[in-house]
C-alpha cells in the first residue's frame, strides 16, 4: 500500500535544487537505498556531501567577543576636519558604507546579551582608499596597558579548568593584582556595564591613533561615537530577568528596530592633540587605561553614523566579518599605544586562524569594487584563494611590468623613538597613577543613586566565594579608587557575610543576602 503523501509545497519540484557542481540534485528528502527497506548506498554522493558539509558548517567562535550581532549603514561627514587628516572618508560631505558589530567581551556565543560586561563596538568602513577598521568598546578605556597580560586577562574572565564554571575569585584576583584595571572595572561595575540595548550606548575607538593631513602634518586623535538615542542602562534585577526570558534581547532589539525603520545613529566626534604636546602631557596619552581631559582637548564634531540595513545572511555577513586594526588607510596611522600595536598583529592573525588565510577575500571583508579593480597584493595561494594575479610576476622587484611599492625614507604616519631594549612598566608622568581617573569617575560622573548601585554590585560580587586574600586586596583596590566608596563596599560585604555566614554554603549565603545585593551579585557574577 502506498503511504499517503502530504500536499506539495510551492517550492517542491523534481529537480528544484542543485548539487555542489551545479548539476540538478536528485532528491533533498530521500537517500539512495537498496530497495524500499534496504541499506543506504555509499555512492549516494548527494547524501555524503550533504552530511559532510553539515559537519563543517560551524567555524570556531571568537575567543573574546563571541556573542554579538550587527548591521550595515553609512557614515556621513558633516564637518570639515581636513586640516587634521587627508583620509578620503573624512572629507566634507563624504558618505561611506560601513558595517558595525556589537558584542559582549567574555560571554560565549550562547550567553545572554544582558549579562554585565563591556560591549564591543567594532566598525568596518568600506572607503574609496580601502577598508578602515576601528575596533573599540562602549567604554573609552580598557583593563590593561600591556598586551602581555591580555591572554591572562581573558582567561580570568572565562571558566575554571575543572568545573567549567565562571569564578569570581579568579576575576577579582586578576583585577586586584593588576591595579591599572581599576578605571575600566569602575565602568564595568557601574551602570554602563548593563546597557539597555546597543542602540542606547556610546562607542569609542579607545586607543590613540594618528592623523596626517595633506601637508604631512601629524596629530594624535581619539574617536568618540555618542548615541543619538541617548545612553540608557538596566538595573541589575531587570537585566537578570531579561537574561532568563530572552538571551538574544540586544540582537533582537537592533534587528527589529532597523526592520521597523527606526535607524539608530551615533554622532562621531574626535579629540585632537597636536603632535608635540604628547611629549609633555600630564598623562601618558598612549595609555589605554586613561582618557584625555575634555577640558584640555574638547570634542570636535565630525559626522553621523547611521545603521540602516540588516544582514541578509548572519553567518556570511556577521560571523565571517573580520575586524582588524591593521586595516588602515592613508591619512590614519597608529600610535605608541602598546595595546594597539599588539592588536595590529593579533586581530588579523585571529581571523587567519578562525576564518582562513584568505578571509579578506570573503565578500563582507572585501573593499569596494573600485578598490578591488586596482587590487595588486603580493600574497599568494592558500586555502579558499579566489582573487589572484594570473600570469603576472609573483615577486618584487621585477622587470615584467607588474607594479610594486618602493617608498623609502620617513614613514608618513610614524614617530621617533630611542632607547635600549627593555621589559618594564611605562614611565609615569606628573598625574599618572592607576586609581585617579577611576576615582574621578565615581565622584564626578556617578550620581548618588549610581554610587549606591555601584556599591551593591561590587559587594554582591565579592560575596560570591572570593577568598580572604583576594577579598582584602579588593578592599584595598576600591579604597584606593575612593576612600568613602571603599569603606562602603567593605561594610556591605561584612554585613552580607554576617547575614549569610562565612560562605561555606554559597547557596545559603546568597539566599540570606539583602535583596539589592543578591540582584547585583547575580549580574556581577556574570
Amino acid at each position: 500500500m502506498t503511504a499517503p503523501q502530504p500536499p506539495a509545497t510551492d517550492g517542491a519540484q523534481p529537480t528544484g535544487s542543485t548539487l555542489l557542481n551545479g548539476a540538478p540534485a536528485p532528491s533533498d528528502r530521500h537517500s539512495l537505498t537498496l530497495g524500499p527497506d534496504g541499506p543506504i548506498l555509499l555512492h549516494d554522493h548527494h547524501l555524503v556531501n550533504t552530511l559532510a558539509a553539515f559537519n563543517r558548517e560551524n567555524i570556531p567562535d571568537r575567543k573574546p567577543h563571541a556573542k554579538g550581532a550587527g548591521a550595515f549603514g553609512e557614515l556621513e561627514i558633516t564637518h570639515d576636519i581636513s586640516r587634521y587628516t587627508k583620509a578620503a572618508l573624512f572629507q566634507p560631505g563624504t558618505k561611506t558604507r560601513m558595517l558595525a558589530r556589537f558584542s559582549t567581551v567574555a560571554g560565549e556565543a550562547g550567553s545572554p546579551d544582558t549579562w554585565r560586561d563591556v560591549r564591543g563596538f567594532a566598525l568596518k568602513f568600506y572607503t574609496s582608499e580601502g577598508n578602515w577598521d576601528l575596533v573599540g568598546n562602549n567604554t573609552p578605556v580598557f583593563f590593561l596597558r600591556d598586551p602581555m597580560k591580555f591572554p591572562h586577562f581573558i582567561r580570568s574572565q572565562k571558566r575554571l579548568g575543572d568545573s567549567g564554571l565562571r569564578d569570581q575569585n579568579m576575576q577579582w584576583d586578576f583585577w586586584t593584582m593588576n591595579p591599572e584595571s581599576a578605571h575600566q572595572v569602575t565602568y564595568l561595575m557601574g551602570d554602563r556595564g548593563l546597557p539597555r540595548s546597543w542602540r542606547f550606548m556610546n562607542g569609542y575607538g579607545s586607543h590613540t591613533y594618528m592623523f596626517v593631513n595633506a601637508a604631512a602634518e601629524r596629530f594624535w586623535v581619539k574617536f568618540h561615537f555618542h548615541s543619538d538615542q541617548g545612553v540608557e542602562n538596566w538595573k541589575g534585577a531587570d537585566a537578570e530577568k531579561i537574561a532568563g526570558e530572552d538571551a538574544d534581547f540586544h540582537r533582537r532589539d537592533l534587528f527589529q528596530a532597523i526592520e521597523g525603520g527606526e535607524f539608530p545613529s551615533w554622532t562621531l566626534s574626535v579629540q585632537i592633540m597636536p603632535y608635540e604636546e604628547a611629549k609633555s602631557y600630564r598623562y601618558n596619552p598612549f595609555d589605554l587605561t586613561k582618557i584625555w581631559s575634555h577640558k584640555d582637548y574638547p570634542l570636535i564634531e565630525v559626522g553621523r553614523m547611521t545603521l540602516k540595513e540588516n544582514p541578509e545572511n548572519f553567518f556570511a555577513q556577521i560571523d565571517q566579518a573580520g575586524f582588524a586594526p591593521s586595516n588602515i588607510v592613508p591619512g590614519i596611522g597608529f600610535s605608541p599605544d602598546r595595546m594597539l600595536l599588539a592588536r595590529v598583529f593579533a586581530y588579523a592573525d585571529a581571523h587567519r586562524a578562525r576564518l582562513g588565510v584568505n578571509h579578506d577575500q570573503l565578500p563582507v571583508n572585501q573593499p569596494v569594487p573600485e578598490v578591488m579593480a586596482k587590487y595588486n597584493a603580493y600574497t599568494f595561494d592558500g586555502p579558499m584563494r579566489y582573487h589572484h594575479s594570473g600570469a603576472q610576476a609573483t615577486y618584487a622587484a621585477n622587470s615584467a611590468g607588474r607594479p610594486y611599492a618602493d617608498n623609502d625614507g620617513r614613514d608618513e604616519v610614524g614617530w621617533e623613538a630611542d632607547g635600549e631594549m627593555i621589559r618594564c612598566a611605562q614611565t609615569l608622568r606628573a598625574d599618572d597613577d592607576d586609581f585617579g581617573q577611576a576615582g574621578d569617575l565615581v565622584r564626578d560622573v556617578f550620581d548618588d543613586a549610581a554610587r549606591d548601585r555601584f556599591v551593591e554590585t561590587i559587594a554582591g560580587a565579592l560575596l560570591q566565594d572570593v577568598s580572604a586574600p583576594v577579598l582584602e586586596r579588593a578592599f584595598w583596590y576600591w579604597s584606593s579608587v575612593d576612600a568613602q566608596i571603599g569603606a562602603r563596599i567593605k561594610a556591605a560585604v561584612e554585613k552580607g557575610q554576617a547575614d549569610g555566614g562565612p560562605g561555606n554554603d554559597p547557596d545559603k549565603a546568597k539566599a540570606k543576602q539583602p535583596q539589592a545585593i543578591r540582584e547585583s551579585a547575580t549580574q556581577a557574577a556574570n
